[in-house]
Formats: structure tokens, C-alpha cells, sequence
């Protein structure tokens, strides 16, 4: 039984994890889309800036004064950092590869592109070695992670060594000595002293 859900456990993960490439794929997509489209904006407030005679960084100061312009200045620092974050996440992805991805999982961290992805992501069926490999890796790993789940359940329950040698010798500290045999009397035929039985004479 234990071994059949760490089956079943292994599959699912091998299902799981073998369509990391391709939604990482698509996820990388999307994010390039995103870096573009903060691009523009970035560079569309800079060359305001430079008309100006202003760096990004002047421009941004002298937007106060009302409740409207120091909103948007907020929303200018917050647009600047996420383009710059999204940008450096696309250079990563876009230099590893699939099984390199693996071990990237921080850069695919931005909220509102992973649920983008998710949304109109298709499971493809996993007939690249990327693909393979990864399927492998998660029917090791959902098997493995089981595997190890049920015995950590269990080591209530399971006694240790040093446990049961203690407990063997509570029992036998408590178990009841046999009778020891009493010597009785006897009387024979034609004898009319009694005798201890088992008793030497």
C-alpha cells in the first residue's frame, strides 16, 4: 500500500515537473513583453527629463507639491525598480537554459506575470530532453518526499532500541517469582514418624 502511493506520488511529480521548461518558456515571453512595455515608459520620462535640462533623478524631486504629483512620483520610483528588476531577471533567463531554469525559480518571482502565464497556460507533452529529465526528476523527487513524509509520521509510533530494552526491563522486574516447593509431610505404611518430602533423612 505505502509502496503504491509513493507511486502514485512520484507520477504526479514526474507530471508536474516536467512542464516546468515549457511554462518557463512562456513565462520567459511574457516577461520580455513586460520589459518592453516598461521600456517605453522609461524611456518616454527620461527624454521628458533631458527637455527639461533635468536627470530621471531631479525630475523625480521637483514632483511634489501636491497630492497628484507626489503620487506620481511614487509610482515613477516603483515603475523604475520594477523595470530594472525584470530586466536583469530577462538577461538570466534568457542566457540559461531549460535545465538551467531549475535553478532560477527566484527569477520567475514577478506577481503579475506569473499570473499571466498561468492563465493561459497549455501542458505540453514533454518529448524534449529537457522535458524528460525533468519528468525524472520529479518522480524521484515526489517519490523521495513520500516517502520520507510517512516515516516521519511514523517515528511516533515506532520504538527505539534503548525504549524497548527498558521497557523488556520493566516486565522483568515486575514479573513474579515461581513458588519455591515447600517440603510436606508424608506418612508411609507402617511408619508412624512423618517425613518432610524431599527432605534427606
Amino acid at each position: 500500500m505505502i509502496r503504491m502511493l509513493c507511486l502514485v506520488a512520484g507520477l504526479s511529480g514526474a507530471a508536474g515537473l516536467s512542464q516546468y521548461p515549457e511554462f518557463s518558456q512562456q513565462y520567459l515571453q511574457r516577461l520580455a513583453g513586460q520589459v518592453d512595455a516598461l521600456t517605453e515608459v522609461v524611456k518616454d520620462f527620461d527624454a521628458s527629463a533631458l527637455a527639461a535640462g533635468l536627470g530621471r533623478e531631479q525630475a523625480l524631486e521637483q514632483m511634489t507639491g501636491t497630492p497628484f504629483l507626489e503620487s506620481r512620483q511614487a509610482d515613477m520610483r516603483r515603475t523604475f525598480a520594477r523595470h530594472a528588476r525584470l530586466a536583469e531577471s530577462l538577461i538570466m533567463l534568457r542566457d540559461a537554459g531549460p535545465l538551467a531554469r531549475l535553478t532560477l525559480p527566484h527569477r520567475m518571482g514577478d506577481a503579475a506575470t506569473l499570473r499571466a502565464t498561468w492563465a493561459d497556460f497549455t501542458p505540453a507533452v514533454p518529448v524534449s530532453v529537457a522535458g524528460a529529465t525533468t519528468a525524472g526528476a520529479g518522480f524521484v523527487s515526489g517519490w523521495g518526499l513520500f516517502a520520507a513524509l510517512f516515516a516521519a509520521l511514523g517515528v511516533p509510533f515506532r520504538k527505539s532500541p534503548k525504549r524497548a530494552r527498558k521497557q523488556d526491563r520493566r516486565a522483568l522486574a515486575v514479573r513474579p517469582e515461581p513458588p519455591l516447593n515447600k517440603p510436606t509431610l508424608l506418612a508411609t505404611p507402617g511408619d508412624h514418624k512423618p517425613r518432610l518430602a524431599g527432605a534427606r533423612r
